[in-house]
């Protein structure tokens, strides 16, 4: 009767621990997930003061390559031509800034501490940035020679897609 008793008794107390560690993984997940989603809020927020055009009618792509990477934003409804519009006069104006080393409009939306942001307003005079419209909206080339700037291009376009959620992807 000792030895069954025991058994359940380090049945229970096995079971009871994996209760416990199971709580503490949902815990933690549902911890994280609520941050995430209210990070993604605040940035689509910010970003309807600084992006003229709908977030919930545009997607944002942030493709990484060698030499930089490309960001292009289009409309969702290609036959959309005022979302068209406001993103081609929005991207020229930020292709600009960059060139100046201006990279206010993002540090205004994901704060100042985002990854690759820094280093960019630094040293944007060695990255060749090109705008140039497309059919649906616009897009940006990044290029650069310098491994320290790819590096700080693919963090700052790695912090984009996780700050927009499903208003960006990567490409």
């Amino acid at each position: 009767m000792k030895r069954k008793n025991r058994r359940v008794l380090l049945l229970i107390t096995a079971l009871a621990a994996i209760a416990v560690a199971s709580a503490v993984y949902v815990l933690i997940g549902q911890n994280g997930q609520p941050a995430l989603a209210d990070r993604q809020a605040e940035i689509a927020a910010k970003g309807q003061r600084v992006m003229p055009f709908d977030l919930e009618r545009t997607t944002h792509r942030f493709t990484k390559s060698a030499t930089g990477g490309l960001q292009t934003v289009t409309a969702d409804d290609p036959a959309d031509a005022q979302q068209v519009k406001l993103i081609h006069e929005h991207l020229t104006k930020e292709a600009a800034n960059f060139r100046q080393g201006d990279f206010g409009d993002p540090a205004s939306i994901h704060g100042g501490d985002m990854p690759g942001l820094r280093d960019l307003e630094q040293g944007h005079s060695r990255i060749d940035i090109r705008y140039a419209p497309t059919s649906t909206g616009a897009q940006i080339t990044y290029t650069t020679s310098d491994a320290s700037l790819i590096k700080a291009l693919h963090a700052w376009f790695d912090a984009q897609v996780s700050d927009h959620g499903q208003h960006a992807e990567r490409g």
